[in-house]
């Protein structure tokens, strides 16, 4: 008995090494990652992840395997809510962004952002004002016109949970517009797929929300872009678009997703990440990634990234106030 405990013993300690030694632990030692992408595929959080991992993966920047996992519902509060879960978790990362930020007001969930571990801010993203291409309103100024003149006839829609960026952007094009954001009726869609069947069918006027996903429907003439939030004209199918200043309207409005990873990691796992993340900002195939989807470099680090949404957060809990929403 005990020659077959201490064969058995050596046996166990064996798979252990090889496991180890193939990359199959998850401890801080290995270097495979999980990227979790807090919302549905095809939207804006997933193709950030995305691009991302195709980069990180493409230049074998981390010298491992990456896997990718969508975690559907309540606007990425549930995702959230996992992620302050693996605390500890120096493997593990998960795209962030202003939706997340207001989904966690809008559910309930006590955990902030900031409370796990900043990595990295990534890009910034105007977002567009989109219609069905058999919409009544040919401009931004026909909507204009409509919403002041009657609130009520204008169901308007967006990505993201109310005080997410496609809820905050209507909100304050309404107050610049004159129109009482309190009169906006607003219906929140879990990610751009669900928001665009909305819009086809008909289910709402309008939709906010960043473009990139939308670059299909408006290329086959099912859905047209009144004006862009940023401060130029987008490119390609969305150049036509006019910016909101153009149109007289004094509003530039810009989203922005970042890269979490769970609390409590090491000081030194915090650092490989965020040198993980800058060799991948710093190389060709993000640069171009950038190009292709029309998104703004801001890459930020650390605690610079830390104290940005720490006044994001702020930003989100007192529009929400000032909507009695909170």
């Amino acid at each position: 008995m005990r020659r077959t405990r201490a064969l058995t013993v050596v046996l166990v300690t064996c798979l252990l090494a090889v496991a180890s030694a193939c990359g199959v632990t998850r401890g801080e030692e290995s270097r495979d990652l999980d990227m979790w992408i807090p919302n549905s595929p095809g939207g804006g959080y997933d193709q950030t992840g995305r691009a991302a991992v195709g980069v990180l993966d493409r230049d074998n920047l981390t010298g491992g395997d990456i896997q990718v996992t969508n975690i559907l519902g309540a606007g990425g509060s549930v995702a959230m809510s996992r992620l302050m879960s693996e605390e500890g978790n120096g493997n593990l990362l998960m795209t962030i962004g202003l939706g997340v930020v207001g989904s966690t007001y809008s559910f309930g969930v006590d955990a902030r952002p900031q409370d796990a571990t900043p990595i990295a801010q990534l890009i910034e993203e105007q977002e567009g004002v989109l219609v069905p291409a058999d919409s009544p309103f040919k401009t931004i100024d026909d909507l204009v016109k409509a919403w002041s003149a009657d609130p009520d006839s204008v169901v308007v829609g967006g990505g993201s949970s109310p005080g997410g960026p496609d809820h905050l952007f209507p909100m304050q094009l309404a107050k610049a517009a004159g129109i009482d954001p309190k009169e906006v009726k607003y219906v929140p869609y879990d990610g751009g797929g669900p928001l665009t069947s909305a819009l086809l069918g008909h289910k709402i006027e309008v939709g906010f929300s960043g473009l990139a996903e939308f670059e299909g429907q408006v290329e086959a003439g099912e859905l047209r872009v009144l004006a862009v939030s940023g401060d130029e004209r987008g490119t390609g199918v969305f150049a036509d678009a006019p910016t909101l200043t153009e149109s007289g309207i004094d509003l530039v409005f810009l989203n922005w997703r970042g890269i979490l990873a769970p609390p409590g990691i090491s000081d030194e796992r915090r650092q490989e990440l965020i040198d993980l993340l800058t060799r991948m900002h710093d190389s060709k195939q993000w640069q171009q990634a950038l190009k292709d989807n029309g998104w703004t470099d801001a890459f930020v680090t650390g605690d610079d990234f830390h104290d940005l949404l720490v006044e994001q957060d702020k930003r989100v809990a007192t529009t929400l106030k000032e909507l009695d929403l909170l």
